[in-house]
């Protein structure tokens, strides 16, 4: 049986032997691991994974024991994850489909190890692509008089499904505080710019006018304050003076692809921390 572990605390000296030494007393093989220490803040930040004999191994007796041998005398943020449960992925969608179709046929092709049990939308537009890939799919219409309503509807949902995280595949509406607090970084984004520029509604045209000679895609976590959530991928493409508005955006579109499925990813494969609006990224 597999399992990894996640742990951020202050940096101090021991930490690695003492968790290395537990996991090794308590029968597991160490596969994988790595560190990090953000020597600014003094945070130590580590990802492990180990092996366990599975008629031996009580997982709530090993959390228990870390938690008081370990965790309270490093004081440590931690969490432990075990393999072969596949995490449940809900996708949110408007009219664009493009990182749509990318998601599902990952999905379809078995490249994301993740369940989908729905695709929900303010808009019907996408509908018989999710019903070409057998995802059920949820009209769920958001206008500013009914926004609270609907959000409650889809927390609804959320919660029917036992979600466990959320990706906005080009959603085109602005996620409230009232679901990010069910789903702390736990509901990513894909942004069709190179974070931090050219905000607003046209950012390729933005670019365009600035004669850029470079165009970008950022992922990253969702928070209350837009667009400014820890980011997790980020990727850039060259662009010349000979490109047209028109390229600019199917260049970016492929982008916008490549970086959100990266960031699912590496969100599945507990490969990221989220610590000060920032992430520690283990590849």
């Amino acid at each position: 049986m597999k399992t990894t572990i996640l742990i951020h605390c202050p940096d101090q000296q021991g930490i690695i032997s003492a968790v290395t030494g537990f996991v090794h007393a308590k029968g597991g093989n160490i596969v994988y691991l790595d560190q990090h220490v953000d020597q600014q803040a003094n945070v130590f930040f580590m990802r492990l994974e180990s092996n366990f004999d599975a008629d031996l191994f009580s997982e709530s007796d090993f959390e228990k024991e870390f938690q008081k041998n370990l965790a309270a005398r490093y004081t440590m943020q931690w969490s432990m994850h075990r393999a072969g449960r596949l995490p449940k992925m809900a996708l949110f969608v408007s009219k664009y489909n493009h990182c749509l179709y990318d998601l599902l046929s990952r999905y379809s092709s078995g490249e994301l190890e993740v369940d989908i049990p729905f695709v929900v939308s303010n808009h019907a537009d996408l509908r018989p692509i999710a019903e070409q890939f057998k995802i059920p799919f949820y009209h769920i219409p958001v206008t500013k008089a009914n926004k609270g309503d609907a959000e409650n509807e889809q927390l609804k949902l959320l919660a029917s499904h036992d979600v466990d995280f959320i990706v906005l595949a080009r959603y085109m509406q602005i996620v409230s505080a009232k679901i990010i607090d069910h789903y702390p970084n736990k509901i990513i984004n894909i942004h069709h710019s190179f974070l931090p520029a050219f905000a607003g509604a046209k950012p390729y045209h933005a670019a365009f006018k600035r004669g850029v000679k470079i165009i970008g895609a950022t992922s990253h976590y969702v928070t209350e304050n837009l667009d400014e959530g820890p980011i997790i991928e980020q990727d850039v493409t060259t662009v010349t003076h000979a490109h047209r508005i028109a390229d600019f955006i199917t260049k970016g579109r492929d982008l916008e692809k490549i970086v959100l499925a990266r960031a699912v990813k590496l969100h599945v494969q507990r490969k990221t921390m989220v610590y000060d609006n920032k992430t520690v990224i283990f590849y």
